[in-house]
């Protein structure tokens, strides 16, 4: 019996789906205190920027501010996991890559998928604790939210491989985001909404691509709130210049990316 050739789109799918498993297995096995922070992290995060904000400030917000902080803390964690993990992903999978249907490009790409699942389940968790505590957390533009966690997802596999390949031949590059991640957190706009800002630090605040993608994702789920800030245009041009710049990288350096 002849063998049919599989069409590229189907090699895609069967790699993307043993990266996927693969790359989950590796998740939920390697430590079980690490699987513990994945999931538990966001909530811990906004447990502890509530206090503070209450303790600081006295004055309420128009709308719920944990769930403000658990919409921008879910979403930050979202673009930084895929963003800053995919810098480790040629060499967690180098092994692979004796296999030709494998490209290094690939493992990105699983990865991002593994983090959109566990962020799946972590907005799961959210809902469900919020209607247990009869919060009122049904977002008001549910296709706006939907949008932009997948247009956050693209934007995190074109800076992932642009950092990536970056980190492969350059690995203080690697070091230099881990420690800049901080202050990238405090730069985005998760604890606080653009408009409470003065004019100097809004203009400056809104130079951060990510600052756009947490003000478009809180007003899609906060009726309160708007995006009025928020330049898609300005967030168009990010996406693709990451894209287009990691996957122009990378095309040059494939070959030297395997053979490292």
């Amino acid at each position: 019996m002849a063998l049919v050739a599989r069409k590229p789109i189907q090699i895609f799918i069967a790699v993307q789906k043993a990266l996927f498993w693969r790359e989950l297995g590796m998740r939920f096995s390697t430590s079980k205190t690490g699987l513990f922070w994945t999931f538990f992290a966001p909530f811990f995060q906004v447990f502890v920027f509530s206090v503070i904000r209450g303790a600081v400030l006295h004055h309420d917000t128009p709308y719920s501010y944990p769930l403000f902080m658990a919409v921008g803390f879910i979403a930050f964690n979202f673009f930084t996991a895929i963003s800053i993990k995919s810098m480790g992903a040629f060499e967690a999978n180098r092994g692979l890559f004796v296999y030709k249907q494998v490209k290094p490009i690939d493992t990105i790409i699983g990865r991002a998928l593994v983090e959109l699942y566990i962020t799946s389940i972590i907005i799961v968790a959210f809902l469900a604790i919020g209607f247990y505590a009869g919060e009122e957390i049904v977002p008001q533009n549910i296709p706006m939210l939907v949008v932009g966690f997948f247009w956050l997802m693209i934007f995190g596999i074109g800076v992932g491989t642009l950092l990536a390949v970056g980190n492969t031949f350059f690995p203080a590059i690697g070091k230099l985001i881990s420690v800049s991640t901080i202050l990238l957190m405090f730069a985005s706009a998760l604890f606080y909404s653009v408009e409470t800002l003065p004019p100097f630090a809004r203009e400056i605040v809104l130079y951060n691509p990510l600052t756009h993608f947490m003000e478009m994702l809180h007003a899609a789920y906060i009726r309160e709130l708007d995006d009025r800030f928020v330049d898609y245009e300005y967030m168009l041009l990010w996406t693709l210049g990451v894209l287009y710049f990691g996957l122009w990288f990378y095309r040059k350096l494939e070959e030297r990316i395997i053979s490292q």
